[in-house]
C-alpha cells in the first residue's frame, strides 16, 4: 500500500509568486571604506591628449612628477564637487582639464595664457609650486 503526503502551505503558491533566497555568506565582507579606498586607487591617472602633449612640446612646457600628482588630486577633488571642466594655473603653465576623464586638453605657457578668455570651464585650480 502507498501512502500519500500532502503538505499544507501557510501561503498560496501562485505562478507569479517568487522566492528569492539570499545567501549572505556568499557576500564578501568588505566595509564602505574599504570599497571606497580601492574605487579612489582604481581612479586612472591624468592623461594628456595627442593636442595637448602637441602644446606643450612646441611651447616647451615642462611639468614635473610632483606637480603633475598635485594636478591629480586637485582634479579628483574638483570632480566630486561637481566641475566638469576647469582651468589649472601653474606658475609655468596653464591648462584646460576634463575632471571628467581625468584628460588634459590643451596647454599654454603662462605668457601666452595672460591674454586669452577661457570659456567652457566650471572650475579653476590654483598651483603655485
Amino acid at each position: 500500500m502507498e501512502k500519500t503526503f500532502f503538505h499544507r502551505s501557510p501561503q498560496p503558491i501562485t505562478p507569479n509568486h517568487h522566492s528569492k533566497a539570499v545567501n549572505r555568506s556568499t557576500r564578501p565582507s568588505t566595509s564602505f571604506a574599504t570599497q571606497l579606498d580601492k574605487a579612489i586607487q582604481d581612479v586612472p591617472p591624468m592623461q594628456i591628449s595627442k593636442h595637448a602633449k602637441a602644446r606643450m612640446e612646441q611651447r616647451g612646457i615642462s611639468i614635473p612628477s610632483e606637480t603633475w600628482e598635485k594636478i591629480g588630486e586637485k582634479v579628483k577633488e574638483a570632480k566630486n564637487k561637481g566641475v566638469q571642466d576647469s582651468l589649472v594655473i601653474l606658475k609655468d603653465a596653464a591648462l584646460i582639464v576634463s575632471a571628467k576623464n581625468q584628460t588634459v586638453i590643451t596647454a599654454l605657457d603662462r605668457e601666452e595664457a595672460n591674454s586669452q578668455i577661457f570659456t567652457n570651464i566650471n572650475g579653476t585650480i590654483l598651483i603655485d609650486s
